[in-house]
């Protein structure tokens, strides 16, 4: 009747690996709790980056355009002038 009192050594054994289970799992749990948060991070500044890309498109195309106006314009020569010797 003893050893119905006390734990054998496999009980013992299955309740501290079932113990690290718990933690593992509860490790796990939080791990992936933060990864939700930095993933919703990461969406949100994946949405600013594209809001910028595109302003920042536009101001290009807009410099660009100024700088590099349509062919209105005639083309100037690639005739360069030789120097005098």
């Amino acid at each position: 009747m003893s050893s119905a009192l006390n734990p054998t050594n496999a009980t013992q054994n299955k309740h501290r690996l079932y113990f690290q289970l718990s933690q593992s799992f509860n490790r796990m749990s939080k791990a992936m709790g933060q990864t939700a948060d930095l993933m919703e991070h990461l969406q949100i500044d994946l949405h600013a980056m594209r809001n910028f890309a595109g302003g920042e498109a536009a101001k290009f195309m807009t410099v660009a355009s100024n700088l590099n106006p349509e062919d209105d314009e005639p083309k100037h020569s690639n005739v360069t002038q030789q120097p005098s010797s």
